[in-house]
């Protein structure tokens, strides 16, 4: 199984999951947003140039994301680890 880079903000309660190889700097070309009301939260696709997925911002992150991931994520607000 592929490892995935996630970050993840306690404090802005933010995380991001990366579908791009850990060395590559993609640029989001189109940012999606998912319908809040139909996903129960904001959730954004964002896709490169070529119209492949590189990334998905959630907010609201511990009420969308099982606790183990958030746990083991890369913390962005210096309080983990």
């Amino acid at each position: 199984m592929a490892d995935v880079r996630v970050t993840y903000d306690k404090t802005a309660n933010a995380a991001y999951v990366y579908f791009t190889e850990p060395q590559v700097r993609a640029q989001s070309a189109h940012m999606y947003p998912c319908d809040p009301v139909a996903v129960d939260g904001m959730i954004n696709l964002d896709f490169d140039e070529q119209g492949r997925l590189i990334g998905i911002e959630v907010l609201a992150a511990s009420s969308k994301l099982p606790e183990y991931l958030l746990e083991s994520a890369e913390r962005l607000d210096n309080q983990g680890a």
